[in-house]
């Protein structure tokens, strides 16, 4: 018995290739250290919640992402992923463990009367009945098959992060797309205003030059405006047609969707940035979630290739029964046992192997590459993005001082008419200057909107992992 378990000792040891050394590991970007500049801040700290949305109090936008997210066609493509990654994951685990099997099998044979055995059996007719249960069960010394399911679990987690990453995506563009169409709709009244302050300037001007007061290019200057103001008015009615469509097939819907949208005021949301991103932005972040489960599936890649180096060590087993009669079959004389263990051993197939491990090593450090790149473009996204929040937060209060200039000059104006020391056409200009700064004012809230959703998409947009299938496996 030593000389046997020491000459399978020799044949184990003689049986595992040589692993070829990694010549060079790329470094993982430490996203711990990954912040913002110093003069990159808003008025708050903090980051999104997981319905980022509701603060806005709109019930309209409100019901139309619930809907994109129950019904969104754009998610049914995440889904069925995750579906094929949780079958990759059943199949890798279903290599593990023990497998047992049944077997039974009757046939009927001429054996040769010249052949291997003489007479009777010789020349004679038999038929054989058998029953057999198999088991077979794969040690996975090595851990080969560990390695596999833990690279099959990783990316099932790639594939729930890509889906959260969608819904995310998702919930922004229908809010982008559904502020677009909330700002166009106070636009177009407000444009609606300013045409016919326009309309009864012209026609004022109109008035004067037939009463010899004014020359006739002041009415053409006039008539001029007011086209510009119906062109703004047409180009803003198509602006709000294509933002609707845009918004219909993001919710999947048909054509009769939509149609009872209204106009809603919009309401000031106090919008926040963390005083720190580090590692809490790979947490929030479902797209880098995504890319460091990628890395970690290929390291788990590389453990099960160099498994492979070793030798593979089976046990097969089987009980059954056999018999040449089948009124014998189920007698205790025609039972029989059958145990054999298999050892695989790669002496000839290093080369392929070899081949196997590169290419594991290889996507490792492409994977690092990209979750490296992954990071760099967060915190590029989220410094932009925080950027332009800040900066249209300056300009709004840049404009909001225009517009109360304008305004006071409005009420003067007015005023000064009904003294009667300022004509009808005067007013006329004061409140086309005040509805060209409403205009003005309604576009840098409707920017910064677009910008506020931008932010939160870049910060995670609520999102957190909270329980990755790896940790639920161990």
């Amino acid at each position: 018995m030593k000389k046997s378990l020491l000459s399978m000792a020799v044949l184990l040891l003689a049986g595992c290739a040589a692993i070829p050394p990694d010549a060079h590991i790329p470094v993982k970007r430490d996203i711990a250290k990954a912040d913002l500049a110093t003069d990159i801040h808003l008025a708050r700290e903090g980051w999104p919640q997981a319905r980022w949305w509701t603060a806005y109090g709109d019930e309209q936008l409100n019901a139309l992402i619930e809907q994109a997210l129950r019904d969104g066609p754009s998610l049914e493509v995440a889904a069925a992923r995750i579906g094929s990654a949780r079958s990759e994951l059943s199949r890798s685990m279903a290599d593990t463990g023990i497998d047992i099997g049944g077997y039974a099998n009757a046939n009927r044979q001429r054996y040769s009367g010249t052949g291997l055995f003489p007479a009777p059996i010789g020349g004679a007719y038999f038929t054989t009945e058998t029953l057999r249960l198999e088991a077979r069960y794969n040690f996975d010394w090595w851990g080969k098959h560990r390695a596999q399911v833990a690279a099959a679990v990783g990316s099932l987690n790639v594939d729930r992060a890509a889906y959260a990453q969608a819904e995310q995506a998702l919930a922004a563009a229908i809010a982008q797309s559904y502020f677009r169409l909330q700002g166009d709709f106070a636009r177009q009244d407000n444009l609606a205003q300013l045409t016919a302050v326009q309309t009864a300037l012209a026609q004022d001007r109109t008035r004067r030059i037939d009463s010899g007061l004014a020359n006739a290019d002041t009415g053409h200057a006039a008539q001029a405006d007011l086209a510009q103001l119906r062109k703004q008015a047409a180009q803003l009615k198509t602006d709000i047609g294509v933002e609707r469509e845009a918004l219909r097939a993001l919710l999947g819907a048909d054509h009769t969707a939509l149609a009872d949208l209204k106009p809603v005021p919009t309401s000031a949301v106090a919008h926040t940035l963390p005083a720190r991103l580090g590692i809490d932005l790979l947490a929030r972040r479902p797209d880098l979630q995504a890319a460091r489960w990628k890395l970690e599936s290929s390291l788990s890649r590389i453990d099960a290739a160099k498994a492979a180096f070793y030798p593979d060590v089976n046990l097969t087993g089987s009980i059954g029964l056999d018999t040449i009669k089948l009124e014998n079959l189920l007698q205790a004389a025609s039972r029989t046992v059958y145990l054999g263990p298999t050892l695989t051993l790669p002496i000839f197939d290093s080369r392929r192997l070899d081949a196997q491990l590169d290419a594991t090593r290889t996507a490792r450090d492409e994977r690092i590459a990209e979750y490296n790149q992954a990071v760099v473009e967060a915190v590029r996204e989220v410094a932009q993005d925080a950027l332009q929040v800040q900066g249209i937060e300056q300009q709004i209060a840049e404009q909001a001082a225009s517009s109360a200039a304008t305004g006071a000059q409005l009420a003067s104006v007015q005023k000064r008419f009904e003294r009667g020391l300022a004509d009808n056409a005067g007013v006329l200009n004061a409140r086309l200057a005040m509805l060209r700064e409403r205009d003005a004012d309604l576009y840098l809230q409707q920017v910064q909107r677009l910008a506020e959703v931008a932010l939160t998409n870049a910060l995670g947009g609520g999102y957190h992992e909270q329980a990755p299938l790896a940790t639920v496996l161990k």
